[in-house]
């Protein structure tokens, strides 16, 4: 059967022309890294309200000279890494369409698009709910005992850590729905083993998560769980 493939004028590039045109793309994502870092670092100040406001009425403390200064610089790379992540998927698109079936196009692309959503789904899940709920379990636990006086730096990595985590987790759907239509996983079997989802949702929420109080795990663990059978009624959709 005659695979039907998209055409443009890269069609008879050859090898040489098509690692030229690998790299061009390559450095216009840089550049735009570049771009986003630098604003990023110019809008610092407000960044770190943003990130500061979850936690209430904690006071942070500068422990190391330049600490601040350093915090920011990787609060400005985080920015930049994030954020230039969409950039770096179209231009993967673009790349890879000339050489994709309209079939393969019709999957892969929506894929893509969709495992971005759900990336920043996820860090938009990890800002509103469970960074809260892990402050306010740290904070309230032994606060009659002791003032909490927070190390800025800390703070961030903790931050960071956990928003991160929880945008890989969200990408659980993209593996679901690759396994069902590659027919390596099917729907029914998913469900069959939903036990051992639930299970292993509990192990994965305990490592990703770098906090160790149990309603960050929980909502975590929720997500985990919502979004894999989420996956399954997308595939009982698609008939795999």
């Amino acid at each position: 059967m005659k695979k039907t493939y998209i055409h443009n004028n890269n069609d008879n590039m050859s090898l040489i022309e098509h690692l030229q045109e690998l790299r061009e793309r390559l450095f216009i994502v840089f550049v735009i890294f570049c771009i986003i870092t630098s604003l990023s670092l110019i809008s610092i100040k407000d960044i770190a309200y943003i990130l500061e406001k979850p936690a209430i009425h904690i006071k942070f403390l500068q422990l190391a000279p330049g600490e601040y200064f350093f915090v920011s610089i990787k609060i400005a790379i985080y920015f930049g890494v994030i954020f230039s992540i969409p950039f770096g998927i179209y231009q993967i698109i673009m790349f890879m369409l000339p050489g994709l079936t309209k079939q393969e196009a019709f999957y892969i692309i929506p894929i893509l698009i969709t495992s971005i959503i759900l990336f920043f789904l996820g860090i938009t899940f990890a800002y509103q709910i469970l960074i809260p709920a892990a402050l306010n379990f740290f904070i309230n636990y032994g606060s009659d005992i002791v003032e909490p006086l927070w190390s800025f730096e800390e703070y961030f990595n903790f931050i960071l850590i956990l928003s991160f985590s929880t945008g890989i987790t969200f990408q659980i759907p993209i593996l679901q729905i690759l396994l069902g239509i590659f027919n390596i996983v099917t729907s029914n079997t998913m469900l069959k083993y939903w036990k051992y989802v639930v299970l292993g949702s509990t192990i994965i929420s305990a490592v990703l998560t770098p906090s160790t109080d149990p309603i960050t795990q929980l909502f975590m663990s929720l997500a985990i769980l919502s979004l894999y059978f989420c996956s399954i009624c997308v595939l009982r959709v698609l008939k795999r």
